[in-house]
């Protein structure tokens, strides 16, 4: 497990996403360039803030299954901060 993270096996389909995302922000800064219409612009940013959620809930998830089940599994201390360092991350992602 060292060096490996939950994302790991669908390393390319994660950059692939991002890579939509950033078109999609590059999208809203010609938008603004181009003076579009203030509603159209909104909209835009708000499919980029639900792509973004979608793909933190994405790594989340992975990082669950891979990660924290990982530490659960072996016990201890180790356990205990793998489960509140995603606890932490979740108030993080609800409070964006």
């Amino acid at each position: 497990m060292a060096g490996t993270h939950g994302y790991s096996d669908d390393k390319q389909r994660h950059i692939n996403r991002l890579r939509r995302i950033e078109g999609q922000v590059r999208g809203l800064q010609r938008m603004v360039e181009d003076d579009q219409y203030c509603i159209d612009v909104l909209t835009q940013t708000s499919a980029v803030n639900s792509a973004l959620r979608s793909f933190a809930l994405s790594i989340l998830d992975e990082h669950l299954k891979h990660c924290v089940a990982h530490a659960v599994a072996s016990g201890g201390e180790e356990a205990d901060a793998k489960v509140k360092e995603a606890s932490e991350a979740i108030a993080r992602l609800v409070r964006s």
